[in-house]
């Protein structure tokens, strides 16, 4: 389990596969890195593959407060990705990680060999697209900022959880898991300009339209409304895109249908070249 310097951060990350294609796996907030674990194994012969961990998740260092989270998050992998030298590579992002994901083919192309993006939290795209929505305003995104406000982490844990999460109950986590995820909310903030507010301008002046690579858009069947509009928006916006719903999945697809989010990425990854 190595940790060095990436992109300016302490960053803690694993290697898992031994397949001939390499790979860089972005979890989601509240997650880390081992998350991926039973995906994976799904894609042993396919993929080798690192997962590091987003600042302030797992082992890698706190956020500092004041940076662009998914600024920060993009130039770890991209040093990652530099630092194993071997050329493009299949990078594979989960909710906020799969903004990462975008961000990174947006801004380093010369890296990204193809894209799977497993429910993109990019809701910009959903609010430019389906305004109807109102994503941000949902009874439980409510709930969950009134928490915050409050001070109350434990609630707003509860409350972002209850539509964010694997499906399962509050109370049926243990007290451990309840508290990590109470000490990392504030994070949701802190991608909120990013992800709502596209501050890195990844909507404008054709960017997503550049994007020449393959790219897989799942979701789960069973998802937010505002998941099938982002995918949806992706896919009108980048040429080569293509879109799978895992029936029965929520937003936590990678972890709760593991073995269905492996088939998918290995269904799109069979044909692509490795150069």
């Amino acid at each position: 389990m190595p940790q060095d310097i990436r992109g300016g951060v302490p960053t803690h990350w694993i290697r898992a596969g031994a397949g001939p294609r390499q790979a860089l796996l972005i979890h989601c907030s509240l997650g880390h890195a081992g998350g991926w674990a039973r995906m994976v194994a799904g894609l042993d012969d396919v993929i080798s593959a690192i997962a590091y961990d987003l600042p302030g998740h797992g082992r890698s260092a706190d956020w500092d407060g004041i940076s662009d989270i998914q600024a920060v998050s993009t130039a770890m992998a991209v040093d990652l990705l530099e630092h194993e030298g071997q050329g493009p590579a299949d990078i594979i992002g989960h909710s906020f990680g799969g903004t990462v994901a975008i961000r990174l083919a947006v801004e380093r192309p010369d890296l990204v060999r193809s894209l799977v993006l497993i429910e993109p939290v990019f809701f910009a795209v959903a609010a430019q697209d389906q305004p109807a929505l109102q994503v941000q305003d949902d009874a439980h995104m409510r709930a969950y900022r009134k928490a915050l406000q409050a001070g109350d982490r434990i609630a707003a844990a509860k409350a972002f959880t209850s539509i964010w999460g694997d499906g399962r109950g509050w109370d049926s986590m243990p007290a451990a898991q309840q508290n990590a995820l109470a000490a990392r909310i504030h994070l949701i903030e802190a991608g909120a300009p990013a992800i709502y507010g596209d501050c890195a301008g990844i909507l404008s002046g054709g960017k997503l339209s550049a994007i020449t690579c393959p790219l897989l858009l799942i979701r789960g069947g069973d998802s937010p409304a505002a998941i099938a509009a982002i995918n949806d928006g992706l896919a009108r916006r980048i040429p080569q895109a293509k879109q799978v719903a895992i029936a029965g999945a929520g937003h936590m697809a990678p972890i709760t249908h593991p073995t269905e989010v492996a088939q998918s990425v290995r269904a799109f990854l069979q044909d692509l070249p490795t150069a």
